[in-house]
Order: C-alpha cells, then structure tokens, then sequence
C-alpha cells in the first residue's frame, strides 16, 4: 500500500482509503438492496411491504422516520465530512476546491436545464427540477470499487470531493426550494438551540454526548418548523469540534463522531432508506411511462446532464489553464468518471419524494431514476474499463 508517502500523514491516508472502501462496499450494498425492493414490490408479498412502509408508529409513518429521523443521521455524517474536508483534507484549500468544486456547479445546473427542458411548461412537475442534480456517492464509488486498480486514488477522492460539494449542493436546495409552509415559533427555538450549540463550540466544550443531546431537540424544532428535519443533521455538524483539545482527548469530536457513525450509516441507515423508498410495482405500467416528460427529464438529467456538466466544467477548467486533470488520469476516464456521476440514487429519491406527493408522480420520478442511474452507471463502467485496459496496453 502506498500510506508510506510523506505528503500525507498514515493516519490521514487510511482513514480516506477506509472512507472509500466502505463507501464503495456500502454502494454495493445499496444496489442489492435496491434490486430487493424492486423484486418484492413486484411480487405476492407486494401488498405486506408496502402496508409495513406506510404503517404508523407513534406520529410519523415509517417511510417518515426513515426519510426525516434515520437520514437526518445520514446528514449528520455527511456535514462533518464537507466540515472535515473544507478544513483539513481534500477541499482545504481554494486550489483543491477549484476543480471538483466548478465541476460539482456544472454538474447541478446542466441535470436541471435538461429536466426543465422536458417539464418546464408545466407547473406540476416544474418543481422537481432539482431531482436529477445529485450524485450518490456510495453507488458511484460502489461501481468504482468494480474496477479496481484500473482507476487511479487521484479520480476516486475527485469522485468524493465532487459527490460532497454536490450534497452540500443539495441540502441548501432542500432548504430553501422543499420547504413547507414555516413556523415561525419552531425556528426561533431552532435558532435559539443552533446559537447555544455555536456558544459550546467558542468555548471549547468537547462533550459529544451534550452535543447530540441538543442536536435531537434541533431536530424536533426543525422537524416541526417547516424545513426538512434532515437540515439539523448538516447544521449540527457544523457545530461539532473538530480541534481535539490541548491536553484533552487525543481525537477530536468530530473525528470521533465521524467514525462512530460511518459503519451503521453506510451499512444500516442507507440500504434501509433504499430498501424503504425503492420499491416500485411495474404492475399496470406499460414502457410507454419511461417516454412520459417526467421520466425522461429524470433520466436525461442524470445521463445527459451530469456528463455535460461535469465534464464541460472539467474541459474548461483544464483547457484555460485553471486547473489541471487528476494526477495519473486521462480524458476518457474523465469522460467515464463523468457518467458515473449519473448516477443519482439517494439524494435523488429523497428530494423526488419531497418535490411530490402523488404516488404515481413519485412512481415516474422512481422509473426515471431507476433507468437514467443504470445507464449511467453501465455506460461509465464500461468506458472506464477500456479506458484502463487502453492506458496498460
């Protein structure tokens, strides 16, 4: 293994390989459980998984306590990743933050004018403009694990610092365009909470335990404010210490935090948010749905899209001058990395199921989604597998 090169500590370097190999091994297990749900919502035991999806338990249903208590977990981890990053690792400085950070920007804007293309006439589904914007970045590194050492470490913590800016992205879409109607009340007690946990932050307390105390009543406020219960997860990450302190405990909060969190949120609260939202009953559809503006400005989106944004972003910043390719990389795997980026599971169900409430709507979001990931990620395999197969030649 290469941990031994002075640029980089050994500690930093494996606990980036640990983030990718469970990432990628996490994406693996996600596309299992995916393929799940689609089989039984397709089988005689349809009618059982979709009542226990929708059955209550307490005040939410369980798709809600999946969709707005398990991923405000799943948030979590994701803010103290882009806070870790922003800080100390891949996206510390402007420089490293240029290219994946102008490619992420491309890879948002393009997925959307291609949605609103199909959908834009139309005010019912106009609002689902930001489905096809993101970038799941267990399933993309899930595919990449695939190749192996065909790809080079350069294009995966590209992969990953691009996947980041793009879910940071995605939660200020989430709050400020999928936000019901506010109580003001509950954001006060939110901002109250948020300016306290600020408080412990500049005073230096370490204590992880009062900080997840807090977060849960942030949760609550958010949860009943309006704005997507998820937000609290990014905002209380924030907040966590990422300075271990002098003569204190050796890992930071956050560092500790972080790696308490990566195994279950990867391997528990993902899959179970897949298993929860994937399944789709084909029963009554005919292909026809995939040709419907919906459909097709999803999967456009995400093929399309991203590819164009992505890697016309990529083009123009290396052809200017700005920035240059990852170190060890060529244009088709570029080309190939560039698809993957099509492939928008996650971020792209959850902000599908908070644009519409209308189930064959969710349906058609969920085809479009389906068809445009598999195509992306089939298409971006294969391209960077010859590519490296080409490269070794």
């Amino acid at each position: 293994m290469s941990s031994h090169h002075p640029a980089t500590s050994p500690r930093d370097r494996s606990l980036l390989r640990r983030f990718l190999n469970s990432e990628a091994s996490g994406g693996l297990l996600l596309m299992f459980v995916a393929l799940l749900a689609i089989l039984i919502a397709n089988s005689p035991w349809a009618e059982a998984y979709f009542s226990a999806v929708h059955a209550y338990i307490g005040p939410l249903s369980v798709q809600h306590w999946v969709n707005d208590a398990l991923m405000a977990v799943f948030f979590l981890l994701v803010g103290l990743e882009i806070k870790r990053e922003m800080t100390e690792g891949e996206l510390s400085t402007w420089t490293r933050r240029l290219l994946p950070g102008v490619a992420a920007a491309g890879g948002m804007a393009a997925p959307a004018l291609i949605y609103l293309a199909f959908n834009g006439s139309d005010p019912a589904t106009a609002r689902g403009w930001a489905i096809p914007a993101a970038t799941d970045i267990a399933f993309a590194l899930g595919v990449l694990s695939l190749l192996g050492p065909r790809v080079p470490t350069s294009l995966k913590v590209f992969l990953a610092a691009l996947a980041i800016i793009d879910d940071l992205g995605a939660v200020v879409i989430i709050a400020l365009f999928y936000t019901s109607s506010l109580s003001l009340g509950d954001l006060a007690g939110a901002a109250a909470i948020l300016g306290l946990l600020l408080a412990l932050n500049l005073r230096g307390v370490a204590s992880l335990p009062l900080y997840l105390l807090l977060g849960l009543a942030l949760w609550v406020f958010v949860l009943r404010s309006g704005v997507h219960a998820t937000v609290a997860g990014v905002l209380l990450a924030l907040t966590v210490p990422l300075k271990a302190l002098s003569g204190g405990a050796e890992v930071s909060p956050l560092r500790k935090l972080e790696h308490a969190l990566h195994l279950p949120v990867a391997f528990l609260i993902v899959p179970i948010f897949g298993f929860a939202n994937a399944g789709v009953s084909f029963s009554g559809v005919s292909p026809s749905v995939l040709a419907e503006p919906l459909s097709l400005g999803v999967a456009g989106g995400l093929v399309l899209g991203k590819l164009i944004g992505v890697f016309g972003a990529v083009v123009l910043m290396v052809r200017s001058g700005a920035a240059e390719l990852p170190a060890g990389a060529n244009w088709t795997q570029m080309f190939g990395l560039s698809l993957l980026c099509g492939i928008g599971f996650t971020m792209s169900l959850f902000i599908g199921l908070l644009a519409f409430t209308d189930p064959a709507l969710q349906d058609r979001v969920k085809f479009g989604i389906l068809a445009g990931s598999l195509l992306a990620g089939l298409g971006g395999y294969l391209v960077l597998r010859s590519a490296g197969r080409s490269r070794q030649a």
